[in-house]
C-alpha cells in the first residue's frame, strides 16, 4: 500500500483546500491511500521554545506522519499571492533541527484551490525554493490549480465539478505512480 500524507494549509472551517484534500483521498488509485493530517494546533515557531521546552507534540506527530508516509501532498491556499503564514510556519517547525530529515528525498506534490481566477499558481511557485531548501524530491509531473472553487464544491465541501474531479484523479494517480517508481 502506497501512503500519501496530505496537509491542507488553511485553518478555515469551510476551506476549499481542506475539501480538495478530502476529494484527493476519495480518488486515490487502488493500492494507495491519502491520509489527511492537520496543521491545527501548531504554535508559532520560536527557537527559544524549541531549545528550552522542546518540540511541541503537535509538531512531533506531524514529523512522524510525514516520515512514515511514502509521499507528501501539500494542498495550499494562496494568501496575498504567497504561502499562507500558518502553513509555512508549520513546515518550518516540522523541518527545524533534526526534523529536516523527514523531508530529505521525500516525494512532495503541491496543489491548491482558490475562489479567484488564477488558482494558486503564485503560491505553488513560492513553495519551490522552500522544498528545495528542505531537500524534498519535488514532483513536477503535474500541476493542479483549481480556480473558481466556489463553483467546483457544493455547500458541504464536496467536489461536484466532474472535470475538476477528473483532473484531480489524474493528478493523484500521477503522483502515486511517481512515488512508487521511487
Amino acid at each position: 500500500m502506497t501512503t500519501i500524507f496530505g496537509l491542507s494549509g488553511s485553518l478555515r472551517e469551510g476551506s476549499f483546500n481542506a475539501s480538495l484534500l478530502r476529494a484527493a483521498a476519495s480518488v486515490a488509485p487502488v493500492g494507495a491511500e491519502v491520509k489527511i493530517g492537520t496543521i491545527r494546533g501548531v504554535p508559532l515557531y520560536d527557537a527559544d521554545v524549541e531549545n528550552g521546552e522542546g518540540v511541541p507534540e503537535s509538531v512531533l506527530r506531524l514529523r512522524d506522519e510525514i516520515d512514515a508516509a511514502d509521499g507528501l501532498l501539500l494542498v495550499t491556499p494562496e494568501y496575498n499571492n504567497g504561502i499562507p503564514g500558518v502553513f509555512k510556519n508549520a513546515i518550518d517547525w516540522i523541518g527545524s533541527g533534526p526534523g529536516a530529515r523527514v523531508f530529505a528525498g521525500k516525494p512532495v506534490a503541491v496543489m491548491g484551490a482558490s475562489p479567484g481566477g488564477f488558482g494558486t499558481i503564485l503560491c505553488q511557485d513560492a513553495w519551490l525554493p522552500v522544498l528545495r531548501a528542505l531537500k524534498a524530491r519535488q514532483w513536477h509531473g503535474g500541476r493542479l490549480m483549481l480556480s473558481q472553487a466556489r463553483k467546483a464544491f457544493d455547500a458541504d465541501g464536496v467536489l461536484v465539478d466532474d472535470a475538476a474531479r477528473q483532473k484531480l484523479s489524474d493528478f493523484v494517480a500521477g503522483f502515486v505512480e511517481e512515488v512508487r517508481r521511487g
